[in-house]
């Protein structure tokens, strides 16, 4: 699995981000950007041995992936659920589930979501506010 960013020149710095991750840093040339994008998102997953890869592309697009799916997959299931401002049994709530831990195995990457289940997750996590995800073929 890979999430798209961009990457562009603001002033004297390279701003890159990862929108659906929120995340955003600086770097002087763009691939210290990259290497910084790489960086803040290793730290904020905070997991021994999880690498973040990234993946130039063209016109300031690129992607990036991960050395474990499930682990990327949890920490964008968190991000949603943090900017919606819900706690885990909240999400897990609005799935319909009975048990907290039906949502928060996805969350700590002990599952990983089919297509359809992760389609659920995010629109779960977000109330159905945001558009709904788009899977496109990589052209990184």
């Amino acid at each position: 699995m890979r999430f798209n960013g961009r990457v562009f020149e603001s002033g004297k710095y390279w701003a890159i981000e990862v929108p659906i991750l929120d995340v955003v840093t600086q770097g002087y040339t763009k691939k210290d950007a990259f290497l910084m994008i790489a960086d803040a998102i290793e730290c904020l997953v905070n997991r021994k041995g999880f690498k973040i890869k990234v993946f130039g592309g063209k016109n300031g697009e690129f992607e990036i992936g991960a050395s474990d799916d499930a682990i990327l997959t949890a920490f964008f299931l968190k991000r949603a659920r943090m900017k919606s401002g819900l706690t885990l049994a909240e999400a897990a709530a609005r799935l319909g589930a009975k048990s907290l831990n039906s949502y928060a195995r996805y969350e700590q990457g002990r599952s990983i979501p089919s297509v359809r289940k992760l389609s659920q997750l995010y629109s779960a996590v977000t109330g159905g506010k945001t558009a709904d995800l788009v899977l496109s073929e990589s052209r990184a």
